[in-house]
């Protein structure tokens, strides 16, 4: 089996994968301010142990990180529960994993996890919806280019700034209301985010779509890409494991280089 950290600026996503399927996915909160391996050797020790799987049955361990302060922590962790270097989504392996990328030493590793799942899974023409911290557009080509990205605030990420930012603006759940016309403080960011990023995702495929072609499909992802139920019918597949397979992807490919 093989062991996968997402570790992205809100959520850190371990999956447990065999060759034919994800048994176990987990979510823990990203500490940036004080990174402690102590915590994060704990939750994921506790979970293998609920789930029954020995740290020797672990054969690989692949980490994405775009947070550079968690990278070394993750890697440690690697080290001290299965005695084994993980292998970290580098730059400098991105060269290597056939896919075209402009400036890889640039680019998010889970925007490249995408990418490589869905060269692999898919081999069409896509463009990759990631609702994340942040809301990005990712448009990759069948032979496995990289053609660029689009990046917005994510739809919990522009919900707290206006908590943050404002005196009288409280947080609010991501639910989408009923009417675009809130009747109240809650409802009225709800409209204003939630039905306002309906629109904000319809209108970046079509442009997008415009300028690399309309026959592009379209596949979202992230922990947030089931929350806005009417852009259902702009997508193609909707797949909240997108990046963890590109990671376990990545792994198989870069043990064998």
């Amino acid at each position: 089996m093989v062991l996968v950290f997402d570790i992205g600026n809100s959520n850190v996503v371990a999956g447990i994968r065999d060759e034919s399927s994800w048994k176990f996915t987990w979510r823990y909160p990203t500490y940036q301010e004080q990174p402690s391996l102590l915590f994060y050797e704990v939750r994921v020790s506790e979970h293998l142990l609920e789930a029954g799987i020995a740290a020797d049955a672990i054969e690989r361990v692949v980490i994405s990180s775009v947070v550079p302060e968690l990278t070394p922590v993750f890697a440690a962790l690697g080290r001290q529960l299965f005695q084994q270097e993980p292998i970290v989504m580098r730059g400098t392996l991105f060269e290597q994993i056939g896919m075209v990328i402009e400036k890889p030493h640039e680019i998010g590793s889970d925007l490249v996890a995408n990418a490589l799942a869905v060269f692999y899974g898919h081999k069409k023409d896509t463009i990759i919806v990631d609702f994340g911290t942040a809301l990005t557009f990712t448009p990759v080509t069948a032979a496995g280019e990289i053609l660029g990205v689009s990046i917005a605030p994510g739809l919990k990420t522009a919900i707290q700034a206006l908590y943050s930012k404002t005196a009288q603006l409280p947080e609010v759940p991501l639910e989408l209301p009923e009417s675009p016309v809130g009747r109240n403080t809650t409802h009225a960011i709800q409209s204003g985010v939630l039905i306002g990023y309906v629109g904000l995702v319809q209108h970046m495929l079509a442009e997008i779509r415009r300028d690399v072609g309309g026959h592009y499909q379209a596949i979202a992802t992230g922990g947030l890409s089931s929350i806005l139920k009417p852009l259902a019918a702009e997508f193609d597949h909707i797949d909240p494991n997108l990046t963890l397979e590109g990671i376990y992807l990545f792994g198989n490919i870069a043990a064998e280089l």
